[in-house]
């Protein structure tokens, strides 16, 4: 049981550390961060999110997505449609066109990271894998709502 709980928390911890020394390695030839790749990525493949949605879909908290999208606006990468009445959560975010050629760049990025990572893989491999991800996820989740230690998750 040890080495089970050390193998599984050493492997996501440095897979965790890798992704993010790859975002910040990708990024930095585009004078981006790391956190900039989620955003980018996501608004490239669906065109348009709420900063609310973003949160959602990239797994990150509502404060981290706001000061991103602010420094990518600040930079002309995306911009919010003019929806008075919204909160500014709630406005619809789209990428201009620096935005899109750099969402493009990203796209193709992280499309050979991925090739990469997962060599060896099958596709059966892969679904697997994905599929026990997620149920692991759901399941620490769980636990975390069962002792009340959700209380600081913001991705909800």
């Amino acid at each position: 049981m040890r080495e089970r709980f050390e193998t599984f928390t050493v492997l996501i911890s440095e897979i965790s550390r890798y992704i993010y020394r790859i975002k910040a390695e990708e990024m930095a030839e585009l004078e981006l961060r790391g956190s900039h790749v989620n955003i980018l990525y996501y608004l490239y493949k669906m065109e348009s999110l709420t900063a609310k949605e973003l949160s959602d879909v990239c797994g990150e908290d509502k404060a981290n997505i706001s000061r991103a999208v602010k420094h990518l606006e600040e930079n002309g990468y995306l911009t919010g449609a003019d929806e008075s009445g919204h909160k500014r959560y709630q406005t619809l975010l789209m990428l201009t066109e620096k935005g899109r050629e750099t969402g493009k760049i990203i796209a193709d990025k992280v499309d050979r990271v991925l090739e990469h990572a997962s060599a060896g893989l099958t596709e059966s491999d892969r679904d697997t894998m994905y599929r026990s991800l997620r149920l692991i996820s759901g399941n620490l989740k769980e636990i975390c709502r069962m002792y009340g230690a959700d209380k600081e998750d913001k991705t909800e």
